[in-house]
C-alpha cells in the first residue's frame, strides 16, 4: 500500500508538530499548514489522503474550510479538532462536510485511529471510482460513435487522461466534435459532478472575452450595470472549455497565461486577484505551432495548454463510421419527424464512403436531416442526397500518359502532390509535414518557393 498523504491544519506550530510526529509514526506522510488558506494551496499541488484541521483559527476558520474542501475535492475526508465540550462545533462540522471530529486534549491513539479510518475510506473511494471507470472502458463512449482504428485509438487516450487534471489540447477540423470530446472528458473525471463551462474565443472580442472569461465590477465599462463573475468562476471546481483558442487576440492570451501559471484572476474594473480551481480545456481547429512560428499565438502560451494532445481524425480518415454515424442520424431525425425512415441504400452509402465530408461530422448531420425530410421511402436513396455528394468522384494526383510530350518535372510531381495532401489535410502544415516525412520548415520553404513560381 502506497504511504497516505496526512495535511494538517492548525495556527499553532506546536500542534502540527506534536499531530505530524504522532502520524509520522503511525507510517503516514505528513505536511502541515498554518492557515486554512495555505492548505487549500496545497490540496491543488499534491495528492491528499485526509486532511485534520482545528476549527478556531484566525481568518477562514476550520468550519469554512471543511466546507470549501466537500465542495474542491468531495473525495479528500476531513476530520476536524475541537476544543472539548464543544459538541455544537462538531455538529456544525459535520453538516459542513467532516468526515469526523476529535476533541481537543487530542489522544495520540484515538487520532491515529481516526485517520487510519479516513484514509481508508478515500482508498475504498477511489477502487469503487476505479471500478466505475473500468466499466466505463469497456462500454462504448455513448457521446461518440464510430468504430475505426483512429477513434479506438483516440478512445483509449482519452480514458486514460480524462481522470487527470492536466490540461488538454484538443485538436482536429471543423465539425470532428471537440466539444462533444470535451464534455466526455469532463463526464469521466473527478470533476463530473462540478460545472462544464464553454466559451467561444472566436466569437468575441478582446475587451467582451475578457469580461467573459474573468467577469466585471458594476461600473467597469459603460454597459456595466451589473457585478459579473465570469466563466471561470462558474466553472469552479469543474471545467472550462476554450474553444477556437487558436482565434483568441495577443492580448488577450497575455491575460489568459498569467491567470492560468498564478491561479487567480482579476475582473475588469476590479482591484483584487480570486483565487479559482478549474481544469481547462483547449480546442482549435488551427495549427498552432504554425500560428506560434508566425507569430499569431504565444508559445509559453502554447506549452501551457498543450500538456496533453488529443487529436479529432477527419471524417473522410474513419472509413465506415461515416454510415454508423449516418444511421445515428437517421435514428434521431426521423424519430423526431415522425416518419419510418430505418437505413440508407447501398448506392447511397457508395456515395457517402466516397465524399470527403471537409465539413466532417456536422456537414454528415446537415446532409442527413435534409436526406430524412426529403426521402418518400423507408430508406434514404441517391436522389435524397445533394448533389455535391451525389456526383462527388475522387480526386487524384495526375502524373501524365505514355506521351512524352505529357510527361512533367519532378518538381512539378512533387508541387502536386504537396498540394494534394494540404487539401487533404485541411491546410493543416505540421499534419501535412509528417505525412510529407519532412519538417515544417522544410515544408514552408517549399510551398515559398512554389508562391514566387506562380507569380
Amino acid at each position: 500500500m502506497n504511504e497516505s498523504v496526512i495535511l494538517v491544519v492548525d495556527d499553532e506550530r506546536a500542534m502540527c508538530e506534536m499531530v505530524q510526529t504522532a502520524l509520522e509514526i503511525a507510517g503516514h506522510k505528513v505536511i502541515t499548514c498554518l492557515s486554512a488558506d495555505e492548505a487549500l494551496q496545497r490540496l491543488k499541488e499534491v495528492d491528499i489522503d485526509a486532511v485534520l484541521t482545528d476549527v478556531r483559527m484566525p481568518g477562514t476558520s476550520g468550519l469554512e474550510l471543511c466546507q470549501q474542501i466537500s465542495q474542491l475535492r468531495p473525495d479528500v475526508p476531513v476530520v476536524v479538532m475541537t476544543a472539548f465540550g464543544s459538541m455544537e462545533l462538531a455538529v456544525s462540522a459535520m453538516r459542513n462536510g467532516a468526515y469526523d471530529f476529535i476533541t481537543k486534549p487530542v489522544e495520540l491513539q484515538l487520532l491515529r485511529m481516526t485517520v487510519r479510518r479516513a484514509v481508508e475510506r478515500r482508498q475504498m473511494s477511489q477502487k469503487i471510482h476505479l471500478l466505475e471507470t473500468e466499466a466505463q472502458h469497456k462500454e462504448p463512449l455513448p457521446e461518440l460513435i464510430g468504430e475505426s482504428e483512429p477513434m479506438l485509438m483516440m478512445y483509449d487516450q482519452l480514458r486514460r487522461v480524462a481522470p487527470s487534471d492536466a490540461s488538454i489540447l484538443i485538436t482536429g477540423e471543423s465539425g470532428t466534435g471537440k466539444e462533444v470530446v470535451a464534455r466526455c472528458i469532463h463526464r469521466l473525471s473527478t470533476r463530473a459532478e462540478r460545472p462544464f463551462v464553454a466559451v467561444n474565443c472566436a466569437a468575441l472580442s478582446e475587451s467582451l472575452l475578457e469580461s467573459e472569461l474573468f467577469g466585471h465590477e458594476k461600473g467597469a465599462f459603460t454597459d456595466a450595470r451589473t457585478q459579473r463573475r465570469g466563466l471561470f468562476l462558474e466553472a469552479e471546481g469543474g471545467t472550462l472549455l476554450l474553444d477556437e483558442i487558436g482565434d483568441m487576440p495577443i492580448a488577450m492570451q497575455v491575460k489568459l497565461l498569467r491567470a492560468l501559471e498564478e491561479g487567480s484572476l482579476r475582473p475588469v474594473g476590479g482591484d483584487r486577484e480570486i483565487k479559482f480551481n478549474v481544469r481547462v480545456l483547449a480546442a482549435t481547429h488551427k495549427d498552432l505551432e504554425s500560428a506560434v512560428d508566425e507569430g499569431t499565438f504565444r508559445q509559453d502560451l502554447f506549452y501551457r495548454i498543450n500538456v496533453i494532445q488529443l487529436h479529432l481524425p477527419p471524417l473522410r480518415a474513419r472509413g465506415t463510421d461515416v454510415l454508423r454515424l449516418a444511421n445515428d442520424q437517421i435514428q434521431r431525425f426521423a424519430s423526431r419527424s415522425g416518419k419510418n425512415v430505418t437505413g440508407i441504400a447501398a448506392p447511397a452509402a457508395q456515395r457517402l464512403l466516397a465524399y470527403r465530408w471537409p465539413g466532417n461530422v456536422r456537414e454528415l448531420r446537415n446532409v442527413m436531416e435534409r436526406a430524412v425530410a426529403l426521402t418518400q421511402h423507408d430508406t434514404i436513396t441517391i436522389d435524397d442526397l445533394p448533389d455535391k455528394v451525389r456526383d462527388h468522384r475522387g480526386s487524384e494526383v495526375f502524373i501524365g500518359g505514355d506521351d512524352p510530350s505529357e510527361l512533367v518535372p519532378l518538381e512539378e510531381i512533387e508541387r502536386r502532390y504537396v498540394e494534394h495532401v494540404l487539401t487533404a489535410v485541411d491546410g493543416n502544415r505540421t499534419q501535412a509535414a509528417k505525412i510529407l516525412g519532412v519538417d515544417r520548415k522544410t515544408l514552408y520553404r517549399k510551398l515559398k518557393a512554389a508562391e514566387e513560381e506562380g507569380e
